[in-house]
């Protein structure tokens, strides 16, 4: 498979919530919910997805759906600064499998220097920012993480370098200290299981 510009989202999880009017582009209106999938550990991620009009009779709150798409970004600037919020494009909405599923695959440029860290209890993580191209000379601004010895590997690239991946795509919560006190916000990234050789173009 041609992954030089590779952006595959898998999902099957539980409809959390009903869709809601998102916005409308280019004629086509969308529709935003939320889709919880467990994780192995036992907690679950909670991932917003976005339909068609089109796609919305295969929606109800409460059911099961499998859903295969992208993982999209824009920048909201609707408070002050701007914002990137992320959201899984939803290219088909089918009747789940049986199985919880949540992978993606991603092929991009590193657009910013990778971050090593480490956590309070030792472990190393790095962050990275992906941009994996769209058609349209547009791209997908997306925050990845990599963990133990593939932080340590990724923390090398040089920005520019070409980064294919597969992970899985997970929620945080967190809280922002903004001017009116401490609000409690939700993040989303993929986290990387392995590295792919991206093929050549």
């Amino acid at each position: 498979m041609d992954n030089i510009h590779c952006n595959e989202a898998e999902l099957e999880g539980l409809v959390l919530t009903a869709p809601a009017f998102s916005h409308e582009n280019h004629g086509t209106v969308f529709y935003r919910f939320v889709l919880e999938v467990p994780r192995l550990s036992g907690q679950a991620d909670r991932l917003p997805v976005l339909v068609t009009a089109a796609q919305l009779p295969m929606v109800t709150a409460g059911q099961r759906l499998r859903i295969a798409g992208q993982l999209r970004s824009f920048n909201n600037r609707s408070g002050q600064g701007s914002r990137l919020v992320l959201s899984v494009y939803a290219r088909t909405v089918q009747p789940p499998a049986g199985e919880a599923v949540n992978r993606i695959r991603l092929s991009g440029a590193l657009c910013k220097p990778p971050i090593l860290r480490r956590t309070p209890l030792g472990r190393s993580i790095c962050d990275l920012m992906l941009a994996v191209p769209r058609r349209y000379g547009r791209a997908d601004y997306l925050p990845v993480i990599a963990w133990g010895q593939l932080a340590g590997d990724l923390s090398r690239r040089a920005v520019g370098e070409t980064v294919a991946l597969e992970g899985r795509i997970q929620s945080r919560q967190y809280t922002k200290v903004t001017d009116g006190g401490p609000e409690e916000r939700t993040a989303y990234e993929v986290s990387i299981m392995h590295l792919e050789e991206p093929e050549k173009g």
